[in-house]
């Protein structure tokens, strides 16, 4: 039993009473067993001493929505709308896609979320190679939920892309049956449809059941865009949510990415049926696509997560950005007060992981939860004063990757005084440049 002991950290712990408050986190193996403002009579007993002084401990950023294997096009697809950004250049590139460069790709992505502290992702990859991701997750430490993107109708989609339904359907189970629950339930699979336009009603209806079946989620997008949603009433006489409603997808286990176009019946459904959101604002701008109504959702009652998306929509993977573009995005549109630093701080944490059903396992520092926890050196320029100052609006709009320090996913340290202990940097960033390259000559 490996015995980790943090000592003397400025604690924000995100439990249901807000505590914040100097003391210590006590963890043996992957679960936080104690926290208290003071546990220096068991330090003896640790195998190792962390010291937190001067620092903040916090849980981990949760991402409800990114796209790994799109981590490689990052810069490749700038200036364009949804469906051009799909069509013209992330459908070819994911294509192009062979074993080496999605396994890369997933690196190069996992690099950069633990290096801005992210702790828990929901991935979706592409059709293909899905096990080499798995395998980058697996050997990085990260948390994830991730499946294999399934796609078997649409117009401009790649012949490589275009599967066959019950193809899709049968390797989403045996990557399923692989996969989830590996290492004690760090990894877990998802069916992942990429959305309504690529997937035929038999398609859709396997998953629902599927999902079902397998007690797992269900992660798509839905009412991203304008033309998308034109093409979804078009196609199926009805709008996304209403869709999919009516073929039985609205269930608790379904996470909707983006839902930005929303009508009225759309948020009752989606409320009503217990369906989770997340919301990509850094990708809604970059894509034009619009500001999804996020207070307004939240008001609902609905459970609203945060995540990058990919990194040729964004173009980075990082928690701090997200956090300040959800809080600023509002603020233009509904005043000042409308999202504050402690909400938005939560989304990024308990909100994720009430989104991900994870939220007795993650998304707060508490005794018997998961150890994925960050430390965060705010002893800088740019985040002070700190005296009197509200520590959850220091964290939101001042801090920013760099203050990240150390972090630990499953009682694990990850990465230390801003190290990588389970990415090979020099190799991975190598190999990316070399994999885009390979990837460029084949489209």
């Amino acid at each position: 039993m490996t015995k980790l002991y943090i000592k003397q950290a400025h604690i924000v712990s995100m439990n249901a009473e807000d505590d914040i408050f100097t003391g210590d986190v006590w963890i043996q193996d992957d679960r936080i067993v104690y926290v208290a403002p003071d546990l220096q009579f068991m330090e003896p007993q640790a195998d190792r001493v962390i010291s937190g002084k001067g620092r903040v401990l916090m849980p981990g950023f949760v991402q409800t929505h990114i796209h790994l294997c799109q981590t490689l096009f990052r810069g490749r697809a700038d200036d364009m709308e949804l469906l051009d950004w799909l069509k013209k250049r992330i459908w070819p590139l994911e294509a192009a896609h062979d074993e080496e460069s999605v396994y890369y790709s997933a690196l190069l992505g996992i690099g950069e979320l633990i290096r801005s502290g992210t702790t828990t992702i929901l991935d979706m990859e592409t059709v293909n190679h899905t096990a080499s991701a798995f395998r980058a997750m697996a050997e990085s430490g990260i948390r994830a939920v991730s499946g294999k993107v399934m796609m078997d109708q649409g117009v401009g989609v790649p012949k490589e892309l275009l599967e066959q339904t019950e193809a899709s359907l049968n390797e989403s189970v045996a990557l399923l049956e692989q996969w989830h629950g590996h290492d004690g339930g760090r990894i877990s699979y998802a069916f992942c449809p990429r959305f309504v336009v690529s997937c035929t009603e038999a398609l859709l209806t396997e998953v629902r059941d599927l999902s079902a079946h397998y007690g797992v989620k269900v992660h798509t997008h839905a009412s991203e865009n304008r033309g998308e949603i034109e093409l979804v009433e078009r196609e199926r006489g009805m709008r996304n949510v209403v869709y999919l409603d009516h073929i039985g997808l609205a269930k608790p286990n379904l996470i909707l990415a983006h839902c930005i176009w929303l009508d009225d019946e759309e948020k009752r459904i989606i409320r009503e049926r217990g369906v989770k959101v997340t919301h990509c604002p850094g990708s809604n701008l970059k894509l034009a696509s619009g500001i999804a109504e996020v207070p307004d959702l939240l008001s609902r009652h609905i459970q609203v997560g945060l995540g990058a998306d990919g990194a040729p929509c964004n173009n980075n993977l990082d928690m701090f950005q997200e956090m300040r573009l959800t809080a600023y995005m509002q603020k233009v549109q509904h005043g000042p007060t409308s999202m504050n630093a402690k909400t938005v701080l939560r989304m990024a944490t308990m909100g994720g992981a009430e989104v991900l059903g994870m939220e007795e396992e993650i998304g707060s520092i508490e005794p018997g939860k998961k150890a994925d926890v960050i430390l965060l050196d705010l002893n800088d320029f740019h985040t002070y004063p700190a005296h009197e100052t509200d520590l959850y609006s220091r964290i939101v709009y001042s801090a920013t990757r760099g203050d990240v320090e150390t972090v630990i996913i499953n009682g694990t340290i990850v990465m230390e005084d801003r190290m990588h202990l389970t990415v090979d940097k020099a190799l991975v960033l190598k190999e990316s440049d070399r994999a885009i390259s390979r990837l460029l000559k084949r489209i």
